[in-house]
């Protein structure tokens, strides 16, 4: 009996889990498994090392300013271009073509329901959320579709943070939510993509966008439903004051005044020796509502989601000149990092790990240049100075190669 067998029975007797029993590209994790209630065992008797707060993180990211910043984020990374090709130094690749248009296919149907975009959707949103996105990778067995990709709620998952980097050992486990031996299910390190935003050498978890602005969503929170009461005249800013009133008139007209006054809309009329006087306990001005305050807490949160505040409605120190800048500091500070770490997972975790085609990469052909004339231009100009071909450059802008005859007739 060899290693293998032996560490996959240790494994069986410890938790009455089999490591790898499922069928070829069938999926492990549970598709919804945060609705029940999740448990806390841990993986090879280690402690479980859990997300915190998955909870308030959904829900504070379904509010409308959080809502705003996550999706401007998640839209633009999910409706980019992109493409599968051969990696930098690799000049001969077998079946280079074939395997390029399979990659290409199984990317665009990652499996049965999904397709590119709404599969990775969910894992950016979680990325962002609470840095534990997670896609589930299965290999089929069928050469024309060789991997079904899953999406899988990170913050069900567990990291065994005594994991070695052996290939055969579980380094992930799902939560179910279930009793018994199907209350985790471990996955290997080539069946399940994690990734983490912000990574830390502290902690085998990433940090998310909204949980660096949770406390800032809170009270930003806070004052808008303040602000809110206050406006709609839920909040009683003033008082009625009677000069030496007895307690019977006192009483009576608070009766005449709800039942007579109050949410008719009719002109009270009062007679009395000395005139009333109203006592206010604000200034009565939009100082009240604290908007400098909610516009201060909005700026925090462009912050912790690298954003300028411009894209979150902040349009008041934006003129013509600054917009476009701050559109493009957007751009590289918010945006350019998540997608090339998605691009450097998938590469590395499902063409190099899991199908072990490492001389393939995945890129997002709007990280090369925002501006489509720019990036023409400068590959005219490497044209012209014979530092690119023409084959080069097609590669570059995703179109395949030219036939021979056509490339000698423009050489010529």
């Amino acid at each position: 009996m060899n290693l293998h067998s032996t560490l996959k029975q240790a494994w069986h007797r410890l938790t009455g889990i089999h490591a790898s029993t499922s069928a070829e590209g069938a999926r492990k994790t549970a598709m919804l498994p945060s609705i029940l209630s999740p448990l806390r065992p841990g993986i090879n008797g280690q402690p479980a090392l859990i997300k915190p707060t998955p909870a308030n993180l959904r829900r504070f990211a379904e509010t409308p300013v959080a809502r705003r910043a996550i999706n401007l984020v998640k839209d633009k990374i999910a409706s980019m271009d992109w493409q599968v090709r051969v990696r930098r130094g690799y000049t001969s690749v077998p079946y280079a073509e074939r395997r390029l248009n399979t990659l290409r296919r199984c990317l665009e149907e990652p499996n049965a329901s999904d397709s590119f975009r709404t599969l990775f959707e969910q894992a950016i949103e979680d990325t962002l959320v609470g840095g534990f996105g997670a896609i589930e990778m299965e290999t089929t067995g069928d050469p024309e579709t060789p991997f079904h990709l899953y999406a899988v709620d990170g913050a069900t998952i567990q990291v065994d943070p005594a994991w070695k980097g052996d290939p055969t050992q579980p380094r992930y486990a799902q939560q179910t939510g279930k009793i018994g031996p199907e209350a985790l299910i471990p996955l290997l390190d080539d069946e399940l993509m994690y990734i983490r935003l912000n990574p830390r050498s502290h902690t085998p978890f990433g940090l998310g966008r909204l949980e660096v602005a949770f406390e800032t969503i809170t009270q930003f929170l806070g004052a808008n439903r303040y602000a809110g009461r206050l406006a709609s005249n839920s909040v009683v800013q003033y008082a009625l004051w009677l000069n030496e009133a007895t307690p019977e008139q006192h009483d009576r007209l608070i009766r005449w005044w709800q039942d007579e006054i109050e949410g008719t809309g009719r002109v009270p009329i009062l007679s009395s020796e000395s005139k009333p006087e109203v006592l206010r306990f604000a200034g009565g001005t939009d100082a009240d509502l604290h908007i400098a305050w909610q516009e201060f807490l909005l700026r925090i949160l462009a912050n912790a989601f690298d954003l300028p505040p411009m894209l979150l409605g902040l349009t008041g120190d934006v003129n013509r000149s600054t917009a476009g800048e701050m559109a493009d500091e957007a751009f590289a500070s918010a945006i350019v990092p998540v997608a090339k770490l998605f691009a450097e997972h998938i590469t590395r975790d499902l063409f190099a790990k899991k199908l072990g085609w490492r001389e393939f990469e995945f890129v997002f052909n709007d990280l090369e240049s925002r501006d489509e004339t720019e990036e023409l231009n400068i590959q005219i100009q490497l044209l012209q100075n014979k530092v690119l071909t023409i084959a080069e450059v097609r590669e570059m802008r995703g179109l395949p190669p030219l036939p021979a005859l056509e490339t000698s007739s423009i050489t010529e």
